[in-house]
C-alpha cells in the first residue's frame, strides 16, 4: 500500500488506485464527466494546492533562491489546521490503500507535488 505522486493527465500505472487532483483549478477544455477517463483525477482536492498567489510566485521562480521561497510559502499554507489534518489523513490511508496525488506540471522538481511528497513522508506516509 502506498501513495504515488503523479503528473495528472498521464497514463495510470498498474495498481495506482484512486487519483486525487491536488490542483487549484480543473483541467481546461475537459468536461467534468471526462476528468477520470482522461487520467486527470477521480477526486478533486484543491485544499492541498498552493494558493493562487503562491502558485503565481512558484511559476515565476527562476532561481533556486526564488524556488526556496515558494517552498517556504507552500509549507506555511500546508501547516494550517485543515491542510495539516488532510495530510495526516492521507499519510494514515497510505498504509491501508493504494492511491495517487498529483498536479499538471511537467517538471516535478519545480512543482508543488515535490513538496507534497516531502510533507507526506514527514508524516510517515508510504510514498512510491
Amino acid at each position: 500500500m502506498a501513495i504515488r505522486v503523479v503528473r495528472l493527465g498521464t497514463d495510470r500505472l498498474p495498481g495506482e488506485g484512486l487519483r486525487i487532483g491536488t490542483v487549484r483549478r480543473p483541467p481546461r477544455g475537459v468536461r467534468k464527466s471526462e476528468f477520470a477517463s482522461r487520467n486527470y483525477y477521480d477526486v478533486w482536492l484543491p485544499l492541498l494546492s498552493p494558493s493562487a498567489e503562491t502558485v503565481k510566485f512558484g511559476l515565476n521562480a527562476e532561481t533556486d533562491r526564488e524556488w526556496a521561497k515558494f517552498v517556504k510559502r507552500y509549507r506555511v499554507e500546508m501547516a494550517k489546521p485543515e491542510p495539516e489534518a488532510t495530510l495526516n489523513l492521507l499519510a494514515a490511508l497510505s498504509k491501508q490503500a493504494d492511491f495517487s496525488v498529483g498536479c499538471y506540471c511537467e517538471d516535478e522538481a519545480r512543482c508543488h507535488r515535490s513538496v507534497l511528497r516531502e510533507l507526506l513522508r514527514e508524516r510517515g506516509a508510504s510514498v512510491k
